[in-house]
């Protein structure tokens, strides 16, 4: 069986480890390759060819910098196909919404194509007589990234991009469940003949991850992942002087109002309750009916009877499984949880098969009625494609369900009404609010916000956010006299 390696200073090279655990393909178990669990000599490596790369790294024009992305871009859409194909074999989501995951990635890379403007400082001529003062944006050092496994190609790109174009060198460590598509882009990638150490891939997991929040050169960690960890990553990181951020997880509410449009409130609803079976941070959980509901509870169980489950490369389906048997046995009980609670089954998608991929992880969309406001299911993160649909009077009610939860990474409303609509965006406690959206997931040119247990730190990947992260500021006040401008 196949094994993966580390690129470290322009190399590939086998890790330190000897221990290794298996990539399976979610849909069917098939072993897809072996890799490394890794260790702290791995990092110490990959943290002093960072160190070594950063040197040469930094002084390089940032509009030299961005030509290497403007090649990264077009390198990843010449061979979008190929690198979906691969998200789909590890994650097990669709190969259209593996795709669109990597459309978004290379969103990212045109961005930070900008750098040059965005990364400009301040000037103020005279602050007092004969005296300027400015202020200039510096690299902050090596950087790195803990990944998730739900957005294999995605996610490390609302920081990579940004911290190369700001001149940082840069460490990725992938989730150990899905660590092929970035090697897969990493291998793309050293057709840019970047300077060795600029860019590394480190495989592994928490012995990494530690390693990564304590070694002293990495001055920058960007994680997403469940709250429970990003909070760890965050103070242990911050513990030991690293600049922090860590998306953790949510529970995102759905309020839709009497006035919504049916149809359209269902499609778009299904569509973000169910795509990528449920894993991912802006997947809506809790769908919140306010006032009439019998057309809206109609409407999304017919379509979530209707929307086919099966492995993600063919063609006409539209959900595929999720990542793991455990994931799969925690939703089943998570399921059995809101049912105990008090909750109806409208659509059980527990123990589906499909044909000829009977060991996979499939639950199949699933609808639960009138679980308890005080619940554990409205108060836990599911991860898979369960739907919970709870009946609320008014608006109000409505929004001090939502803001009463430990989450805050995605609301939305669906509504005909601009002053209801109005209402919910300026109270509603998240971070990226959607009106009349299912995913709330901002363009690249905004970072992707969050509150409360859903982010830990002060600034957020993409757009400004990434700039300000990845650089520190410098502020320079100067004099110069006339009677030193002599002539020799």
């Amino acid at each position: 069986m196949e094994k993966l390696q580390n690129y470290i200073n322009g190399r590939w090279v086998d890790s330190h480890s000897s221990e290794f655990t298996n990539v399976l393909n979610p849909a069917s178990q098939e072993i897809l390759m072996q890799v490394p669990t890794g260790n702290a000599q791995d990092v110490a490596d990959a943290a002093q060819a960072a160190h070594e790369g950063f040197q040469e790294w930094r002084s390089t024009p940032v509009s030299k910098r961005v030509q290497y992305l403007f090649k990264l871009k077009t390198l990843l859409e010449d061979n979008i196909d190929d690198i979906a194909k691969t998200i789909t074999l590890e994650s097990g989501k669709t190969f259209l919404e593996a795709k669109a995951e990597m459309v978004r990635a290379i969103e990212n890379v045109e961005n930070a194509c900008g750098m040059p403007a965005l990364m400009q400082g301040e000037f103020s001529e005279d602050i007092a007589k004969g005296i300027d003062e400015y202020m200039i944006r510096q690299p902050l050092g090596p950087c790195a990234c803990i990944a998730p496994f739900n957005f294999p190609g995605m996610i490390t790109f609302w920081f990579l991009p940004y911290a190369l174009a700001c001149g940082n060198s840069y460490i990725i460590k992938p989730s150990e469940k899905v660590p092929l598509t970035m090697t897969k882009i990493v291998a793309l990638m050293e057709k840019l003949d970047l300077p060795n150490g600029v860019l590394n891939l480190i495989q592994g997991g928490h012995e990494v991850v530690d390693a990564l929040l304590e070694h002293p050169v990495i001055k920058g960690i960007s994680f997403v992942g469940s709250s429970n960890v990003a909070k760890y990553v965050y103070s242990k990181g911050a513990a030991h002087g690293k600049r922090v951020q860590a998306q953790g997880g949510a529970k995102n509410p759905v309020i839709v109002l009497p006035d919504a449009d049916i149809d359209m409130t269902t499609q778009i609803v299904i569509d973000s309750v169910y795509g990528c079976a449920g894993q991912r941070c802006l997947a809506a959980s809790t769908i919140i009916t306010v006032g009439e509901h019998k057309d809206i509870t109609e409407s999304l169980v017919e379509s979530a009877k209707n929307r086919k489950t099966g492995f993600g490369l063919e063609s006409d389906v539209q959900m595929g499984p999720v990542i793991t048997a455990e994931s799969k046995n925690r939703v089943h009980h998570l399921i059995d949880k809101g049912l105990s609670e008090g909750g109806r089954l409208l659509v059980d998608g527990r123990n589906a098969k499909v044909p000829g991929f009977e060991n996979g992880n499939f639950i199949e969309p699933t609808i639960i009625e009138d679980i308890p406001l005080d619940g554990e299911l409205a108060a836990t993160e599911i991860f898979g494609p369960v739907l919970s649909l709870v009946h609320i009077n008014t608006i109000e009610e409505a929004i001090r369900f939502i803001n009463s939860g430990r989450y805050g990474n995605m609301a939305c409303i669906f509504t005909s009404s601009g002053l209801n609509a109005r209402k919910f965006r300026h109270e509603a406690e998240a971070g990226n609010i959607g009106i009349n959206i299912g995913v709330a997931a901002p363009v690249a040119q905004f970072p992707f916000s969050g509150w409360k247990d859903s982010f830990y730190g002060d600034l957020h990947g993409q757009g400004n956010h990434a700039v300000e992260f990845f650089t520190q500021t410098k502020v320079v006040i100067e004099r110069w006299l006339k009677e030193w401008n002599r002539k020799f």
